[in-house]
């Protein structure tokens, strides 16, 4: 899964680019730029895109519409993680204080994640990535593993296997004083959540279409990203090593990375970049040779069949491997509580 060396061109500095990546300072000011209109519009919109979502199937009060709405649930789980996710990086507004805020009770519990936790374990990912601190090292590892070993994993997701151990970390960090605050800041948001869904008249609607669609659907979303960022990839200073790049299209887009989450490259070269500005700062990267096109996936399906295409023949060191990932600990890790926060980013 690592580059070959014709894929990594030395070709900064730029007149627009340091030597590490970072564009220089007058550039760099400008990508930095925190969008916040833009940002409360997209606050506002994943509401709609998922309770608003959920008001129309009960609407058309079909059985089609539900079903759709279901599916469509996964998505909305990935938008509410990118936007956590920006609010970690204190990206998401300006003011550290509306920021926070925000990131905690509007976009974070509601989505079973700590912010905080998030960002504590998130931070140690970008120090480092595949370091000793790498809090999603049981995501990345591994790879490229068989076609047999990524369907099983899958399945795991979408059956809700992996959902229950991250229910039961969440429930677990009610013992732990490092963990209980925000393991019950969790629990409230649902409480309320469940509770205007009762009041209406629809309780059942909170466990089908946003706690169900959260332990299956989300699952298989979130571990698609995580390895198509980072699975396979290296510990090295070059961040074309440790994470790859996939050109963004439309479906994928909409689907599974929201958001601009999409263009992780950029952001693991500078993680101060917003959402809003990481294409054009991808382009910026793409201009200077420093990501030439042949170390860009077309799609990502077509990193997921490089990603499965290990040996068939499972060796004794991926089994060990596979169960230490299953192995879980009393005493829930911050990312764990964070609801594998998504995006590993």
């Amino acid at each position: 899964m690592i580059p070959s060396a014709e894929l990594l061109p030395d070709v900064l500095p730029t007149d627009r680019l340091l030597a590490g990546g970072k564009a220089v300072p007058e550039i760099r000011a400008e990508l930095r730029r925190i969008p916040n209109a833009r940002n409360a519009v997209a606050v506002v919109g994943v509401y709609l895109q998922s309770f608003g979502l959920i008001a129309l199937a009960v609407w058309i009060g079909q059985w089609w519409a539900y079903l759709l709405c279901f599916l469509l649930m996964g998505r909305a789980h990935a938008a509410f993680a990118s936007l956590s996710h920006e609010a970690a990086h204190r990206l998401l507004f300006s003011k550290k204080k509306v920021n926070d805020w925000v990131g905690r009770w509007v976009v974070g519990y509601p989505a079973f994640i700590s912010t905080d936790l998030y960002r504590r374990g998130h931070m140690a990912h970008h120090r480092d990535e595949f370091g000793p601190d790498e809090p999603d090292m049981n995501l990345y590892r591994g790879y490229p593993i068989s076609r047999a070993s990524l369907r099983r994993k899958l399945t795991r997701d979408l059956f809700g296997q992996s959902g229950w151990k991250n229910l039961k970390s969440l429930f677990r960090g009610l013992k732990y004083d490092a963990t209980r605050t925000h393991a019950v800041c969790i629990l409230v948001s649902q409480a309320v959540i469940f509770g205007v869904f009762a009041a209406l008249g629809y309780w059942w609607l909170y466990w089908v279409m946003w706690f169900l669609p959260w332990m299956t659907l989300w699952r298989v979303t979130n571990r698609l990203r995580a390895i198509a960022e980072h699975g396979g990839m290296e510990r090295s200073k070059d961040r074309r090593r440790t994470t790859h790049s996939v050109r963004q299209h439309l479906a994928a887009r909409f689907l599974m990375v929201p958001y601009n989450i999409g263009w992780h490259l950029a952001h693991h070269v500078d993680m101060g970049v917003p959402w809003k500005h990481l294409p054009a700062y991808h382009r910026e990267l793409v201009a200077s040779g420093w990501v030439p096109e042949g170390l860009e996936y077309r799609n990502y399906p077509a990193l997921w069949r490089k990603l499965g295409s290990g040996a068939d023949v499972v060796r004794q060191a991926a089994i060990e491997a596979e169960l230490a990932s299953e192995f879980e600990p009393d005493a829930p890790a911050p990312a764990q509580l964070a609801g594998s926060a998504g995006p590993s980013s």
